[in-house]
């Protein structure tokens, strides 16, 4: 029993955790593509209802798997320089940005060829808010940490609110998926969704395998044994948080 810590907590069981990530954050966007692309009629660009069936191949892609590999680089490349890993960073969520505004584009455009309106449904609400919300945090850590105007002080108290609302947009975005998940089952297979239709079954697995990709993300994430170790560039910023939160002066040399 002694050795349990160790088995779950270790370098090595890191990597089977980041694995295993991976395989459901990929078997999400083969899954999703399968489901749009069989059940539902395949892909267009022409306003027909074959465009909408990128705006959730291109969420599930950007919003989860993308962001989610972004949270984790700090996990997986805990060696590497610092400053190579927030650029890595970066480009995740740029890429997780701009594919998820040509989901979103994707949508709006549909709607306004089928005259159907926008922006009524929980789903709606709660995606656009994920999205301005990734927006601002982007933002927000390009200004702070990558191109830092900021001092050092201003950074350790943001440092904590950025991990924060990084899991907390995770946890937002899984939580659409599932609602938009729904609302097309109830849509469009309403009369043979409880008779267990494969496409109904195909979706749900989809769900569980988003929640499962999420809570293998979280716990990586949490897990102190995980957390990359401090370098000398951090050294400030770790002193100042820790002036904040415990209260104990840091010691000049």
């Amino acid at each position: 029993m002694e050795n349990i810590p160790s088995c779950w907590g270790g370098m090595r069981s890191l990597q089977w955790f980041v694995a295993g990530s991976q395989v459901l954050g990929i078997a999400c966007v083969v899954i999703t593509g399968v489901w749009m692309g069989h059940y539902r009629g395949g892909y267009a660009w022409d306003g027909s209802v074959n465009q909408f069936n990128v705006h959730p191949l291109c969420m599930v892609l950007g919003l989860v798997f993308l962001y989610g590999d972004a949270i984790l680089v700090y996990r997986v490349f805990r060696n590497e320089s610092k400053r190579s890993v927030k650029i890595l960073h970066a480009i995740l969520h740029m890429m997780s940005l701009i594919i998820s505004i040509v989901g979103i584009v994707a949508v709006f455009d549909f709607h306004a060829s089928a005259k159907i309106p926008d922006m009524y449904s929980l789903h709606s609400w709660c995606g656009m808010l994920t999205f301005v919300l990734f927006f601002l945090q982007w933002l927000l850590g390009l200004g702070f940490f990558l191109f830092p105007w900021a001092s050092a002080w201003l950074r350790s108290v943001y440092l904590p609110l950025h991990v924060f609302f990084g899991l907390a947009l995770m946890v937002l975005s899984i939580g659409t998926c599932l609602l938009g998940i729904t609302e097309k089952l109830l849509f469009s297979i309403s009369q043979t969704y409880s008779k267990f239709a494969a496409e109904g079954v195909l979706a749900n697995v989809l769900g569980l395998l988003l929640v499962g990709f999420g809570i293998i993300v979280a716990y990586v994430v949490t897990r102190e044994e995980f957390r990359r170790p401090p370098s000398p560039e951090e050294e400030p910023i770790s002193v100042h948080f820790k002036t904040l939160t415990e209260g104990t002066p840091p010691v000049t040399p």
